[in-house]
């Protein structure tokens, strides 16, 4: 693994807490945050094959995916800056035979790869569009909390174009547009077939949803367990500790 001696100024090397992961953070990016983490443990994983991350910033959902799985992963990042910290994430943590990271549009990556070339699609997009609220000024913060570079429907949309028939697509998101997000995957022949939302505590609602559809799927759809985060005390619950502690995988009901 790398050491302190490889990060350049404004960076700093975290430790995802999993079978020795480490991850460089730049200040000036957007770092990385629980609902990631939630994502790439929360999808259904093939064994072998091909997965594909949109939007993978600096990496950590490809790096935690290939602690569950022999598969080839691919990370797709519009912003050469970010794309080029995901590549000196893969080889710090000597990944380059398994994880390749490629600078970008999500929306016409389809174009290189081809259609229905993936297994599982996984993507955690901007979630509020362009108009809500006062972009921040640093440019690469701003493209990773507001739809600028894509919006909703043209993430999804690559989603349905790269993922095979019968294959997975699993995104992480703000419950507030989950009847959009529904709505969208269906006008796409994604069917959705698991719902877990992510409380912070039992008794507060909802911040994130996950969810998982399939391409071409028959509809029959799960409402699954809600995930608590924190107990009462502000510590982790046992079911998220056990998943940043890398003791436990996989957040799926299957």
């Amino acid at each position: 693994m790398g050491t302190n001696e490889d990060l350049q100024p404004g960076e700093r090397l975290d430790d995802l807490l999993t079978h020795d992961l480490k991850i460089i953070q730049q200040e000036s990016m957007f770092s990385f945050s629980l609902d990631a983490v939630l994502l790439a443990r929360f999808c259904t994983v093939p064994s072998r094959g091909n997965i594909i991350d949109l939007g993978c910033g600096n990496g950590v959902i490809p790096l935690l995916l290939s602690t569950r799985t022999k598969a080839n992963i691919i990370g797709v990042e519009i912003q050469l800056s970010v794309a080029m910290l995901a590549k000196r994430n893969v080889k710090l943590n000597r990944l380059d035979h398994q994880i390749s990271i490629d600078n970008a549009d999500l929306r016409h990556y389809h174009q290189q790869a081809g259609h229905g070339a993936f297994d599982l699609v996984t993507v955690n997009p901007p979630y509020l569009p362009v108009e809500t609220g006062q972009h921040p000024l640093n440019p690469q913060i701003a493209a990773a909390k507001y739809e600028l570079n894509c919006n909703l429907k043209e993430v999804i949309t690559a989603c349905s174009k790269l993922v095979k028939s019968g294959g997975k697509v699993a995104i992480v998101h703000r419950p507030s547009r989950l009847a959009e997000i529904l709505f969208v995957l269906q006008q796409v022949n994604i069917e959705p077939k698991r719902i877990r939302f992510v409380h912070p505590q039992l008794d507060q609602e909802a911040n994130m949803v996950l969810i998982e559809g399939m391409k071409d799927g028959k509809p029959s759809l799960r409402l699954l367990p809600p995930c608590v985060v924190h107990l009462p005390s502000g510590q982790y619950t046992f079911e998220l500790q056990e998943l940043l502690e890398g003791t436990n995988n996989s957040l799926s009901y299957m």
